[in-house]
């Protein structure tokens, strides 16, 4: 039996007998909303020139990101693993089918259709960074920015209906799931829960991003003065100049 899934219970013996356990490390937690605000940061200055930098870095502070999550989705904790959440489509189609009849099946870690939602915005993460990298670079033509920013709409539109799914089955399940993933905890059976956040590891991921962002900083062109009073005195300097040799 998956790791992840405990059955289909009713709401009576679902409340009864649960413990407060740690399910979502803290590597999971810190990757989550890192993503989220490096995302958001990243669609706010995708229009700007003037913030293009911070637009290149945070998306590749994503790819970053995904390439960590691929690693914890395989070393990581029990609820981290692919494994333990990753599951056949007749799974996916059950648990739908469950939420149908108001008698939602149970696990402790990522249900089937939110797996599947996870899967869907790590791989568009990849697709829409490395267009944007060859676009930046420029690999491809003005069709390759279009289609990176195609693609940025449509991973916007995923990450909107997760957040529409999450809600959803948080009041289905009667659980806050927003909460525990900033927490880490939710309600369980004693057992259920893993032992440790493994907070070094999480530590670790935001060095390693604020490191990166100190880099770009540190590495971006001087800004140009945008002091019109500076800009009228150098005119005259130059002017002067000019009817000096006259």
């Amino acid at each position: 039996m998956n790791d992840t899934f405990a059955s289909r219970v009713d709401g009576k013996a679902r409340s009864s007998g649960t413990v407060r356990i740690l399910v979502w490390d803290a590597p999971v937690r810190v990757f989550h909303w890192l993503m989220v605000a490096s995302f958001a940061g990243a669609w706010l200055t995708a229009e700007s020139e003037r913030w293009r930098l911070l637009h290149v870095t945070l998306g590749y502070t994503m790819l970053g990101l995904i390439a960590f999550r691929i690693f914890w989705g395989l070393a990581g904790t029990r609820y981290a693993r692919f494994a333990a959440f990753v599951r056949s489509p007749a799974a996916v189609m059950r648990y739908l089918a469950s939420l149908v009849t108001r008698r939602p099946e149970r696990y402790v870690g990522h249900n089937p259709a939110g797996a599947l939602a996870i899967l869907a915005m790590l791989l568009m993460t990849g697709a829409v960074g490395a267009s944007g990298w060859a676009a930046y670079t420029g690999t491809g033509g003005e069709w390759l920015e279009e289609l990176h920013e195609g693609m940025a709409n449509a991973m916007l539109a995923l990450v909107i209906v997760h957040v529409v799914a999450v809600v959803a089955s948080s009041l289905l399940h009667r659980e806050n799931l927003i909460g525990a993933m900033v927490t880490g905890y939710k309600s369980g059976r004693t057992g259920e829960g893993i032992r440790s956040a493994h907070r070094v590891v999480a530590a670790l991921v935001v060095a390693a991003a604020l490191a990166w962002w100190w880099t770009q900083w540190h590495a971006a062109p001087p800004a140009q003065s945008s002091n019109p009073a500076a800009g009228h005195s150098a005119s005259a300097r130059g002017g002067g100049g000019d009817s000096d040799g006259d």
